[in-house]
């Protein structure tokens, strides 16, 4: 059994947590965008964005529509929606907006163009039921589209013990917390569950060497926000996570073993409704 709530963000939603997604945003952005422009989002469309965060994915798709289209972005954080109305604010974007509420229990007065969502449906607990209320969201015709993990995938080659530890250490307190670390490779069975059509799939991976360091710190960064789960859990002690030199020691190890490592697999999916 989860020892949190399935369905809370696990990672929560501090500065520290805010920042880390900025930074993983660097680098996954383009594969994101790469997703959804493959699933037909273009200019004068209006977007539905589900678990909005701190807006980034919003952000792309806002540059994608274009200033004829309209994106809103829906999250249940208060912190969170603040964050995101600030940033676009920042960004002087006319055609994005951020809405608070819990995921269920979504109402628009009339249908979207799209949905999409990044690292969203592997926390939650029925992930089947949320996909039948995004559908109600879309116009007949629209697409949704879904950005999701696969921790399963990850390595190091040649081994990087640190490294293969850490994604160990972080793969088992996401399962314990109630996340889906596995969910990307299981959209396509269910979507059909949802009553969707069968998606066209893609899959991408960061992968890089110690002249990549970018790729070290996507599961690092996440080591430090979970920090006190992972100790809290009994998964590993403060002084085995030794998280104030996680990102050096792997660095060191990839340097001395001239390692790559391979992220988490980045999969898409999408589906006309």
């Amino acid at each position: 059994m989860p020892d949190h709530q399935p369905n809370a963000y696990v990672l929560g939603h501090s500065d520290r947590e805010l920042e880390r997604l900025r930074r993983q945003a660097q680098l996954i952005d383009p594969i994101t965008r790469q997703f959804l422009i493959e699933a037909g989002i273009a200019p004068g469309m209006r977007v539905l964005d589900i678990g909005s965060g701190a807006g980034d994915v919003a952000f792309i798709a806002a540059d994608l529509v274009g200033p004829t289209g309209k994106v809103v972005g829906v999250d249940r954080s208060a912190v969170a929606v603040a964050r995101a109305r600030s940033r676009a604010d920042s960004r002087s974007l006319g055609n994005v907006t951020f809405v608070e509420s819990e995921l269920s229990a979504m109402a628009f007065d009339q249908p979207f163009d799209a949905a999409i969502g990044r690292y969203v449906l592997c926390f939650q607990p029925d992930l089947v039921s949320l996909l039948r209320v995004i559908a109600s969201q879309v116009r007949s015709g629209g697409v949704i589209v879904f950005h999701e993990p696969d921790r399963q995938q990850m390595r190091s080659y040649p081994p990087t013990p640190t490294y293969d530890q850490a994604c160990r250490w972080l793969s088992e307190t996401y399962r314990r917390t109630g996340v889906d670390t596995s969910v990307g490779i299981k959209l396509y069975s269910k979507f059909l569950a949802a009553g969707l059509a069968a998606p066209t799939l893609r899959m991408h991976a960061i992968i890089g060497g110690a002249n990549a360091l970018d790729e070290v710190h996507l599961d690092a960064d996440q080591a430090t926000v979970l920090a006190a789960d992972i100790v809290r859990l009994g998964i590993a002690t403060p002084s085995e996570l030794g998280i104030e030199t996680l990102v050096e020691r792997i660095t060191e190890e990839m340097v001395a073993n001239q390692s790559v490592i391979v992220g988490r697999a980045e999969i898409g999916a999408w589906v006309r409704v």
